[in-house]
């Protein structure tokens, strides 16, 4: 008897259908066919298991299980629940009048038990469009895939659930959230405040104009400066997330099992890979695809710790998806996109012992090791790279001051402020949101200077030998400090200002 029973793949952070068709027939033999990995393969062992300590068992017929469209290749161990309902329902051991209804995925224990999936959401969503029905699923994964409204979640426990469901029609409980209620209680606010921070006022500074305008930022200083600090609060001052994005990163996180009990990602991600992460890591890909640091990244922070200590090969991989915020990764059979719209945070010493121009440096470094040093960040990648802020120690009486700073959410205020007027700007852009995507003509348009401020443009760049690149930069970085203070045009002291976070295009840093 044939059976059909259906099931999903993912495939970057989309899903595609996957019908399993399992035909029990006269004869001696179990073949699995249709592309799938290892683990599929070894299902039937697991099936067997849990099936025996359930009350079933695997036929002693010859089953043939076909998965289709069988030039796709499927991989993991989602697939055990789907075939084992199919195994059933062919050799008539359950009743299964409305299979036809539902997505069914799960990995199973020996005992019959349901261990969560990946890629829950987008598997969900993939169903809402197909017009199935519902959705049963492992528990752990039913409020992930509750966000998705239009189609019914059952989170299972165990098999003999769904076995109960279709042969004696025993309800499920169906799992019902409210995706903005969910989305409204998840924005809690951050765990790091910019308030504990002692000292640093030009920093905080210098992070709230990378915030407004999404610049990525590199900071430059001493061991024991504050970088890291520094860095792990910079998401409690960003835009919160729409609900847009939460469900796109989300989905995303979804795809590696990374979704927490809540379902829904209202917290910008915060990620700092260390300096010894590969390629495809970082960026990535491999033999089954998987998306890298960067895409789970999407919509937060990137922070590279000690930047020269990663691998140059490294960072080059990340120029592009830099630039273009998506990561495209092909293979001979299929072609990979994940979104990467990240603001890049790394963090640097000034010199390989740490305390460059420091006339109490217990270390000193040489010209030729400065210069090593320094050049293992290429230019081009400095160029995507907007602000250069140097952070110096704090003084002991700044360390010792019980007063509090400025908090998060008094800089948040001012931050959300200047994006919605970027949103504003370029409301006819389907590709820039906010200043630092600016485009060559969108900065002529955007960021005309009068006189003087072309005057004191020029001056500065001749002065202090900044680079040609450094010139886009500093007027996307003053149209932000002119958008912080509601400024329609952008006068000498946003330019001036600009200037100053132009640190490693002024010689004698790299030449």
């Amino acid at each position: 008897m044939l059976k059909k029973v259906f099931a999903s793949a993912v495939f970057g952070v989309e899903a595609s259908t996957i019908t399993v068709e399992v035909n029990v027939d006269k004869g001696i033999g179990y073949h699995l066919v249709g592309l799938p990995d290892n683990a599929i393969k070894e299902s039937n062992y697991r099936i067997a298991a849990a099936l025996q300590n359930n009350g079933f068992k695997i036929p002693g017929k010859k089953i043939t299980i076909n998965m289709a469209p069988a030039d796709l290749r499927k991989e993991g161990s989602a697939y055990d629940l789907t075939l084992a309902i199919g195994i059933l329902a062919a050799s008539k051991q359950i009743q299964t009048e409305h299979l036809e209804n539902y997505l069914i995925m799960g990995e199973l224990s020996l005992d019959g038990s349901l261990q969560p999936i990946k890629g829950a959401l987008p598997i969900a969503v993939k169903a809402r469009e197909e017009g199935f029905k519902g959705f049963i699923l492992p528990s752990q994964n039913a409020k992930e895939a509750a966000i998705v409204s239009d189609l019914k979640i059952f989170g299972i426990d165990n098999i003999t659930q769904v076995i109960d469901y279709f042969d004696k029609a025993i309800p499920l409980k169906q799992t019902i959230i409210d995706t903005r209620e969910e989305f409204n209680k998840s924005l809690n606010f951050p765990e790091f405040d910019f308030s504990d921070v002692k000292g640093q006022e030009s920093i905080k500074r210098c992070m709230e104009i990378a915030a407004a305008g999404g610049h990525n930022v590199i900071l430059i200083g001493p061991p024991g400066a504050g970088k890291t600090m520094l860095a792990k609060r910079l998401p409690s001052i960003l835009p919160p997330m729409t609900l847009h994005e939460a469900l796109e990163t989300t989905k995303i996180h979804s795809v590696v099992g990374r979704v927490k009990d809540s379902g829904l990602m209202a917290q910008r991600p915060f990620r700092s890979p260390h300096h010894t992460i590969s390629n495809v890591a970082l960026v990535g890909g491999g033999s089954y695809p998987q998306p890298g640091e960067i895409s789970l990244s999407h919509n937060g922070v990137l922070f590279l710790d000690e930047l020269p200590e990663f691998k140059r090969e490294v960072l080059e991989v990340m120029r592009q998806p830099l630039e273009d915020r998506e990561v495209t990764i092909s293979r001979a059979k299929f072609t990979i996109t994940y979104p990467s719209s990240f603001m890049l945070v790394a963090s640097m010493n000034p010199s390989p012992g740490g305390y460059f121009n420091d006339p109490d440096a217990p270390v000193s470094s040489s010209p030729a090791e400065m210069q090593r040093y320094l050049g293992k960040i290429s230019g081009p990648l400095l160029d995507r790279i907007d602000i250069h802020i140097e952070v110096t120690p704090v003084p002991f009486d700044k360390l010792s001051d019980k007063r509090k700073g400025e908090s998060s959410v008094e800089i948040r205020k001012r931050v959300t402020a200047a994006r919605a007027l970027q949103t504003a700007r370029f409301s006819a852009s389907n590709t820039v949101h906010y200043n630092a995507q600016m485009t060559t003509k969108q900065i002529t348009e955007y960021c005309k200077l009068n006189d003087a401020s072309i005057q004191l443009l020029k001056t500065a760049m001749e002065r202090l030998n900044l680079s040609a690149r450094a010139y886009d930069r500093i007027l996307k970085v003053s149209r932000t400090i002119a958008d912080l203070e509601a400024s329609k045009t952008i006068n000498q002291s946003h330019i001036s200002e600009a200037i100053q976070y132009r640190s490693l295009d002024r010689e004698g840093w790299l030449g």
